[in-house]
């Protein structure tokens, strides 16, 4: 995801310039530089993710062995082998969504972190990590630049993911709901990419019959949520970022409106009621309004405009309004 905001020095937005002047060149950063950090922090966050989200993907790897089983399962080095079919991918998509970040801002000179991958080391269902985050630590005066590098994170995750998705599908496969199965299971919202995907690799699937996913088709899964979470337009996210670049100040109004559809979406399912919580303390904490540039009236060129709407695409195809629920096959036919 995009980076919380650092602390902006003040900027003189007193002048206002018509939009028929001429864009504001921006002088180039005298002072920028990497700030040298110790490599062991990102060598241990990303050695304890590789760790998480293989234990995640050895128990993906036996639900998909096994489907359906009660029995409990016996890890060994053969099962953990497995799942890697889901830490590598995932770390893929992770990876590569904040590295299209992190190279954007070298090339405006914003100095930037490397991407800190954050495990989550829970011994239930889990995605094995928190996902992945760079730190800006420079201020983005310009609009351009704050859109190239908002965007730059969600295509570059996008485009691994996609491939990913189809190969996971291709090594999925078709079985039979069972009938007299009588505990719990996860039941995952399947964003229309997903759907897409899935109606590609098995056309229309008879009642009674579902998709068993493959860990890479979970990873997958996890990556376009990660892709849509990053995406909604507030505050400081990706989406957020965009819609500022885009619309303004006017991305307030944005910020407020997918709030309040959060709240409404926690209705629906229980599944949204953390990334609801997080999102309101970070507006409480840093305002609804996003931090201004010295072009805000400046509007964008066509070419950006047109990202913005691949942008708002990708929201609605790695979108799902139940991303996670609590089922049961009692009395499936």
């Amino acid at each position: 995801m995009g980076p919380p905001p650092s602390d902006f020095p003040d900027i003189d937005f007193s002048a206002s310039r018509p939009l028929s002047e001429e864009p504001i060149h921006l002088p180039p950063t005298p002072s920028y530089r990497l700030r040298p950090e110790p490599l062991w922090r990102y060598v241990i966050l990303f050695t304890l993710t590789i760790v998480t989200t293989t234990y995640a993907g050895s128990l993906a790897y036996a639900s998909y062995y096994l489907p359906f089983s009660t029995q409990p399962v016996a890890f060994s080095l053969g099962l953990l082998a497995h799942g890697l079919w889901y830490s590598f991918p995932v770390i893929a998509i992770l990876g590569a969504h904040e590295f299209g970040h992190y190279f954007a801002c070298r090339y405006y000179q914003v100095d930037a972190s490397l991407p800190y991958f954050l495990p989550l080391p829970l011994p239930f269902f889990s995605s094995g990590t928190l996902g992945a985050v760079i730190r800006i630590r420079q201020r983005i005066p310009a609009k351009r630049a704050l859109f190239d590098i908002g965007i730059a994170g969600p295509i570059a995750g996008f485009a691994v993911a996609v491939p990913v998705l189809l190969v996971g599908m291709y090594l999925s496969n078709v079985i039979r709901l069972p009938t007299d199965f009588g505990g719990d299971v996860i039941e995952l919202g399947e964003p229309l990419l997903f759907q897409a995907a899935e109606w590609l690799t098995f056309g229309t699937l008879p009642a009674g019959y579902s998709v068993n996913m493959h860990p890479m088709a979970f990873a997958a899964w996890f990556g376009m949520l990660a892709t849509a979470l990053n995406l909604f337009p507030i505050g400081q996210l990706d989406g957020g970022h965009i819609s500022y670049a885009v619309l303004g100040r006017r991305s307030t109004i944005v910020t407020i409106a997918m709030v309040l559809c959060l709240v409404g979406l926690t209705f629906v399912s229980s599944s949204w009621v953390v990334w609801t919580v997080l999102t309101v303390v970070m507006l409480l904490t840093f305002g609804p309004h996003h931090p201004r540039t010295v072009d805000e009236e400046i509007p964008l060129d066509t070419g950006r405009l047109w990202l913005a709407a691949f942008a708002l695409l990708m929201f609605v195809l790695c979108f799902t309004p139940a991303p996670i629920q609590a089922g049961a096959l009692v009395g499936r036919h």
